[in-house]
């Protein structure tokens, strides 16, 4: 079989749906080898190697090679059967318009569609942007692939889809998440980072949605004086995080690190004592699995689709209610058996998410479809 992916996000996004990109095609790559897989991307970046079995496809001739955007929209569909594609994948809410009428199934992931439930996040130009490429996709698909339940829930709210098209799929985290790094990786990571011998970690994009505020407050409202390493790319939001940080006087315990590549994550989500992720909103939440995967205590909110990612794994707490969120963090720093408990069943949730249990889940709806 021979399948075709939209592939934009696996060289030009570092995390989020980079990283599902990624992950998705080296797990088909690595537990069905016979087949072949092509990635139709507007330009190839360093942030992908290509796999043995896998060929990039990307604009070449005029006036494709400056338009690419336009390429990845309206003319992918007419390379698919040049291509000998069986199948065809968009992995982040994408697919190139008429693909419908080549003949060829196709797929498309729908991660969230948060820029509907929480429009006040985004511009209005992105909005009506996203809402267009998001139904046509949806429209055209032969399947859609939603992440979570969450996520199938809000496409038949707000986009009207028929539930017998969607199918939830979750997600995996990347493999090394699974391994355990030696102490002197740790001490080597420490070093890089000069980070305490103790912190509490949170991942993911400094932005309101993640709404990294609350734990500075929750902090502070329960007298907490371990540091907080916040792990993301930083953004506008963080001009009020500064200025609550100046105000409560707590300067010296926050680190923030906008650059780490996957090792050097690895390691520090080994080296937390708690990850915490009051996140408004997620269509998964790949964070939470990455954590519990590596050993980590998790605490996050019992909103959206965080439950299905954390399982009976983490702890829940609202994430409007930052006092909530300082009193888990007490309980889980002061209390072993809470901690060593919150470890052993989130590993044991993190295995049911295995790339083998993913990718074969994703084979058997590509076979259904060829058929």
């Amino acid at each position: 079989m021979i399948v075709g992916f939209e592939a934009k996000r696996i060289f030009q996004n570092y995390s989020g749906l980079g990283n599902y990109s990624r992950n998705t095609i080296n797990l088909l790559v690595k537990f069905f080898p016979d087949n072949r897989y092509k990635l139709f991307a507007p330009k190839l970046t360093a942030l992908y190697q290509l796999p043995e079995s896998v060929e990039a496809i990307t604009p070449t001739n005029f006036p494709y090679k400056y338009l690419r955007a336009y390429w990845r929209l309206n003319h992918v569909d007419k390379l698919l059967s040049k291509n000998h594609v069986d199948i065809f994948h968009g992995l982040s809410h994408v697919l190139p318009y008429g693909i419908e009428k080549t003949g060829i199934p196709s797929i498309v992931t729908i991660h969230d569609l948060i820029f509907l439930r929480y429009p006040e996040f985004y511009r209005k130009i992105d909005r009506k942007l996203y809402q267009s490429v998001y139904y046509s996709a949806c429209k055209s698909a032969t399947k859609i692939i939603a992440i979570s339940n969450q996520t199938k829930e809000d496409l038949i709210h707000y986009l009207k889809i028929d539930p017998g098209k969607i199918e939830v799929i979750y997600q995996s985290c990347n493999p090394c998440f699974y391994e355990r790094v030696s102490e002197a990786q740790k001490s080597a990571i420490r070093l890089k980072f000069n980070l305490p011998e103790k912190f509490i970690l949170n991942v993911g994009t400094i932005e309101a949605r993640k709404n990294q505020l609350s734990i500075l407050r929750g902090l502070v409202q329960e007298k907490l004086e371990i540091p907080v390493v916040l792990l993301g790319k930083i953004t506008d939001y963080k001009k009020g995080l500064d200025e609550f940080i100046v105000e409560s006087g707590i300067r010296k315990q926050l680190i923030f690190l906008p650059n780490t590549d996957t090792s050097e994550l690895q390691a520090i989500y080994q080296m937390a004592e708690i990850m915490v992720y009051p996140s408004l909103f997620e269509g998964f939440g790949l964070p939470v699995l990455e954590a519990q995967a590596s050993g980590c205590p998790v605490i996050t909110s019992s909103t959206s689709s965080l439950p299905e990612a954390g399982g009976d794994g983490a702890i829940y707490i609202d994430p409007g209610n930052s006092l909530e969120i300082g009193q888990a963090i007490q309980n889980v720093l002061s209390n072993n058996d809470l901690k060593n408990e919150l470890i052993r069943k989130g590993t044991a949730h993190a295995r049911l998410f295995d790339g083998r249990i993913v990718s074969e889940k994703l084979m058997k709806l590509y076979q259904s479809l060829v058929k």
